[in-house]
């Protein structure tokens, strides 16, 4: 069945998300853990988180995928930069354990003219900091467009993140569809080829959840500009391609176009229609 959803706020708390969730048609949701743009953290209700984990359980909800903020870049030239993004995930990864086994996906960040191998080196060095055998969150990569200095551009470069992490049972990754088109791999006219590849160099069982994303630009851009379902350079018909493939089909589905939830629904309906059962 079907696992599909989008971003939704929790600045109303959790509960309220899930409640939103169902309105909507979705039976899994993203969240930010804090200010995308910014460092705050809103303390969690533990009744509020307890009411969700309910509401998860008696409808039947796809793992969650939180989303760590934008500004926590673990690659960072500078250290005190390093330091919020290490703290930052290890505040995130104690907090998730009031909604257990769920995901936790982050951008692997920004060498900043250091080079991939030091970026590469950096972010391993945190999630060896961070993560903890007793947690039941697990940590997801996730596939980048590679604009600027983006570390986890190819499939290799999250690799060799994973190959140097001692805890690397807690890891998986979440791929998303826009970014890997702009990153240069053509999910349009050759899916099976691409998931191929990654079954190649990372391993399918690592891939844990999807951002189902329609791309504003062409295949290898490098912008990561994401397009609402059908109106980009990926399509509608490729997009259904990818919510029916049979290695991606059980995964949970995060849209994250640009949309009110008006519009979200409407994306999840379109989709629910074209999915084969």
């Amino acid at each position: 069945m079907l696992k599909i959803g989008c971003h939704l706020s929790c600045s109303k708390g959790f509960a309220v998300m899930g409640r939103q969730a169902l309105e909507i048609g979705a039976d899994t949701f993203a969240f930010f853990t804090r200010n995308p743009r910014g460092g705050a953290a809103k303390a969690v209700d533990p009744d509020d988180a307890a009411e969700l984990v309910r509401l998860l359980g008696e409808h039947g909800f796809g793992r969650l995928v939180a989303h760590a903020p934008y500004t926590m870049n673990p690659c960072a030239a500078d250290e005190n930069i390093r330091r919020f993004a290490r703290e930052t995930m290890a505040d995130d990864l104690a907090r998730m354990e009031l909604v257990p086994d769920n995901y936790y996906n982050f951008h692997p960040g920004s060498h900043v003219k250091q080079g991939a191998e030091v970026g590469i080196a950096l972010i391993a060095e945190q999630l060896n900091a961070v993560l903890k055998p007793e947690q039941s969150t697990t940590v997801l990569l996730e596939t980048m467009a590679g604009k600027g200095s983006e570390v986890g551009r190819t499939f290799e470069e999250l690799r060799q993140i994973i190959d140097r992490v001692e805890l690397s049972d807690k890891l998986g990754v979440c791929l998303d569809t826009c970014h890997v088109w702009d990153g240069g791999y053509d999910v349009v006219s050759d899916l099976d080829g691409v998931l191929g590849e990654f079954d190649r160099i990372i391993g399918l069982d690592r891939l844990k959840a999807v951002h189902l994303n329609d791309s504003m630009n062409p295949c290898g851009s490098h912008k990561d500009r994401h397009a609402r379902i059908g109106e980009g350079h990926i399509g509608a018909e490729a997009l259904i391609r990818v919510i029916n493939h049979p290695s991606l089909r059980a995964l949970p589905m995060i849209l994250e176009t640009p949309n009110e939830l008006g519009g979200y629904a409407r994306e999840i309906a379109f989709l629910r229609e074209n999915y084969s059962e």
